[in-house]
């Protein structure tokens, strides 16, 4: 064991082995300073759940050269919004092949794990397989961590443990998690022949595309479906908030199946075989629920910081970043020899001024509005989406005035005047707050 194990000292502890931990630590160990990475899981990326894509410019932030080794699965190029009915769909697509790759969907599993190798090329130290129970504090400062099995110390501690975060609570600068605060995710990875993917998703062997779902089994609910193509398989998986599931005696996993069965998404993955399925919570509080950064010798990163911009589905590059910024903090602070409240802020400055909290202050007021309006914006409407099309694409000799006139009735005897006054001011109140700071 070298001397940094046997003392249990270090400069900075992260926790955590997810892109944000490892952004973290990866940034402070190439500035010549001590790192340990702590991971519960017998690998990095073994606990990790996504949907599917990490983004090309935060990861090459952290990783330049990532597309030459990282194990990549597929360059997205194509994006498309499904709204699903009971047994029909209205498919939105939009489709380019960038000369440089936005996104790839990739495998956490693999993805983490080479992240890690790289990290400890650079000097970090990584433990696997150790949980931590709760940090030190000492004169409310951070000074360590326990584990398990024994307390280590560092001037710093980066956590990075995900959407609970019991550490952060711990230390009060994260509040209990609401359940409409939170969504469980459940996802399959189904193996499919390569060939196969590349007919029914119309892409060669390196490009990949992304679905993004609504409705269906989720409609009324405050939830979204994905599904993404990897080399030989499919990622398919759905997230829905906590609440739901307190109102209704359903599981997640029977919400997905449902998906699975739908007319239009049955025969993009028949013939596949389920060779995983998981489940993970995903922060959806949004900007109104980021927690205080920063406090005396620790600072929160990713997840357990609530960072995820779910208008956009971006949560990697959110992660990877607030690592980054994190980590350069922290090596301002071991230069100075101050790990202070006050020299810790410095943090939450980078953050306020990075697309990251820009982005999530843009959509501060989405989740109100939808959940104060999801059975109408996520039921009816996405009905009426479905029903439009099926009317405009109807030949069967009804005049198509009569045809018109039938379906704006029907949506009025759905949704009065005054509901769609509501629901046109709702949407008005949401787009001000979007453009207007």
């Amino acid at each position: 064991m070298t001397e940094l194990q046997r003392e249990n000292k270090t400069e900075v502890i992260v926790v955590g082995a997810g892109p944000a931990g490892i952004s973290a630590a990866i940034t402070v160990a190439r500035a010549g300073h001590d790192v340990v990475l702590i991971e519960r899981g017998t690998f990095a990326g073994s606990k990790n759940v996504f949907g599917g894509a990490i983004y090309a410019k935060a990861v090459k932030e952290i990783f330049p050269d990532f597309e030459e080794s990282a194990p990549l699965e597929r360059k997205l190029i194509e994006h498309k919004f499904s709204i699903l009915g009971e047994d029909d769909s209205t498919v939105v697509s939009y489709r380019k092949n960038h000369e440089e790759a936005v996104s790839y969907s990739v495998i956490r599993g693999k993805f983490d794990r080479w992240m890690a190798e790289e990290a400890k090329k650079e000097g970090v130290i990584l433990v696997e397989e150790t949980v931590v129970r709760e940090l030190i504090v000492e004169d409310e400062k951070v000074v360590g961590v326990k584990t398990e099995l024994e307390d280590y110390y560092a001037d710093i501690v980066i956590l990075a443990d995900g959407v609970n975060s019991l550490l952060a609570r711990q230390i009060g600068l994260r509040e209990d998690i609401e359940p409409k605060d939170a969504a469980i995710s459940v996802k399959e990875v189904i193996k499919l022949d390569k060939n196969t993917i590349n007919d029914r998703f119309l892409v060669n062997d390196t490009e990949g595309c992304v679905y993004e779902l609504f409705g269906g089994s989720m409609l009324g609910k405050l939830g979204l479906g994905f599904i993404y193509t990897n080399k030989d398989s499919i990622s398919i998986g759905l997230g829905v908030t906590l609440d739901e599931f307190t109102k209704e005696k359903i599981k997640p996993y029977e919400l997905l199946d449902k998906i699975k069965a739908h007319p239009a998404i049955a025969p993009l993955i028949k013939g596949g075989e389920t060779i995983e399925y998981s489940a993970h919570l995903i922060p959806e509080g949004g900007y109104k629920k980021v927690p205080t950064l920063s406090g005396a010798g620790v600072m929160i990163v990713g997840d357990a910081a609530m960072l995820v911009n779910n208008m956009h589905w971006e949560g990697t590059n959110l992660a990877m970043i607030s690592g980054k910024l994190a980590g350069e903090t922290a090596v301002v602070a071991l230069s100075k020899k101050d790990t202070s409240e006050d020299t810790l802020a410095r943090y939450q400055e980078a953050m306020e001024k990075s697309f990251i909290m820009k982005d999530l202050y843009t959509y501060r007021n989405l989740m109100d509005i939808v959940h104060d309006k999801k059975e109408i914006f996520l039921d009816i409407y996405l009905k009426k989406v479905n029903a439009f099309f099926e009317m405009f694409t109807s030949v069967d000799g009804t005049p198509k005035r009569e045809l018109y006139r039938k379906f704006i009735i029907n949506f009025l005897k759905e949704r009065s005047i005054k509901g769609l006054c509501s629901d046109a001011w709702a949407i008005l109140k949401l787009v001000w707050s979007i453009l207007v700071k």
